[in-house]
């Protein structure tokens, strides 16, 4: 029995970072050897084992069995080798072993000089193919990892996508690789990648179709709407995934308002809310992502144009922003506005800034036990109406 370090932490560690786990491979292993020696069995369709809190993995072969991410049989007889082992892997600088024993780096697909030179590669062009998971694979571990895919590799993924094989992979799997990549400062390569093998278009049509969408050239030199996303998206980088995948959907309505027929998109945030609320049905985003993307997409318009919009609108922008964290609105705020093809001066954003904090706070102070005679009036189906116009008045008097 060999047991080596494998996959992502030797990567890691070559890159200089931390591992969060570490994954093991045993060579020349039986389930009943690992189970006289403690080793907890935890895997389902193939044997994987915990001990002292990582994790363990037989060397196997899998053979293709169907269309889906799953449809695999695996093989895990002890005289699999570790060639064999890492040759089903996905990329080159996931197909690295290390030998702890012998503080030796096994390698055998120049992982180490693709890592060097920030390529991601596939590993085998006969096994890459099987798994349509690796499209979105790679696009996040280009993200992730800030590589530059390799033309070949992007070449097998594109004909993976023409022949449809996105359509087997289930709506999570999809979305736990989108959301994976929201959580890296990267998300707009994640974009770029999906579109250049065309992913984005099978999976996300809407986004890619904001491509070719046109924006009003004077406020937005980088022409569509899909360029302005991601240097919208760009500009929140080190933010959250819920502040990117609000940012990514904001203008998805602009699709449905052309420029050319509507002046500056008229009426895009309210068919854009609608969009939001497709998209994150199909993908099953959750609730709160998807709330939070839809309430940004339906009142972005409103708080880019806060300094002078009526104070009935104003109330309805607070009274649908005042529950959410107020850095992660700003972050918003300041993506939309910084994220163009022009350098747009900072004091104009700095006063709308301190507008929507001022007014936020007012809002939130606002009681509806200080409203006049609030003893007395008849909490009735008219009561929500009239605390209403109690804070517009209130929101009135602090605008001065």
């Amino acid at each position: 029995m060999k047991i080596y370090e494998v996959g992502g932490c030797v990567r890691d560690k070559l890159l200089g970072k931390t591992p969060s786990d570490f994954d093991h491979v045993v060579i020349g292993a039986t389930v009943d050897e690992m189970l006289a020696l403690g080793f907890k069995q935890v895997g389902k369709s193939f044997p994987v084992f915990l001990k002292n809190g990582h994790e363990y993995a037989l060397a196997r072969k899998e053979i293709k069995t169907g269309n889906k991410h799953s449809d695999f049989k695996f093989i895990f007889t002890p005289d699999i080798t570790l060639e064999e082992d890492l040759l089903r892997r996905d990329f080159t600088c996931n197909a690295l072993a290390y030998d702890k024993e012998n503080d030796k780096i096994i390698d055998y697909h120049n992982g180490i000089t693709d890592i060097k030179n920030k390529i991601l590669r596939h590993v085998n062009s006969t096994h890459f193919p099987e798994d349509p998971l690796r499209i979105l694979r790679m696009c996040r571990f280009s993200a992730q990892l800030n590589f530059d895919i390799a033309p070949e590799t992007l070449e097998i993924a594109s004909k993976m996508v023409a022949q449809n094989m996105l359509s087997y992979l289930s709506a999570e799997r999809v979305w736990q690789e989108i959301y994976k990549a929201l959580e890296t400062p990267n998300f707009d390569k994640f974009i770029i990648s999906m579109r250049d093998c065309g992913a984005l278009k099978a999976i996300l049509p809407e986004v890619d179709k904001m491509f070719s969408t046109p924006e009003n050239l004077k406020t937005h030199p980088e022409g569509n709407v899909g360029e302005h996303t991601l240097l919208a998206i760009n500009h929140v980088a080190q933010s959250t995934a819920r502040v990117k995948f609000a940012v990514f959907m904001h203008d998805i309505g602009k699709i449905l308002t052309p420029i050319n027929q509507l002046p500056n998109h008229k009426g895009h945030a309210d068919k854009g809310e609608k969009l939001v609320n497709e998209i994150c049905t199909r993908l099953k985003v959750p609730n709160d992502l998807k709330n939070f993307a839809k309430t940004i997409c339906q009142y972005h318009d409103k708080l880019y144009h806060i300094l002078d919009i009526p104070v009935e609108d104003l109330h309805d922008l607070l009274s649908a922003l005042h529950k959410y964290n107020i850095n992660e609105l700003i972050d918003v705020f300041h993506a939309d506005y910084y994220g163009r093809g022009i350098n747009y001066p900072p004091e104009p954003q700095q006063k709308k800034d301190d507008f929507f904090k001022k007014m936020i706070k007012v809002f939130k102070d606002i009681k509806a036990t200080d409203m006049p005679d609030f003893i007395k009036i008849s909490k009735d189906a008219d009561f929500k109406e009239q605390f209403r116009k109690y804070k517009i008045e209130i929101l009135k008097k602090h605008l001065v």
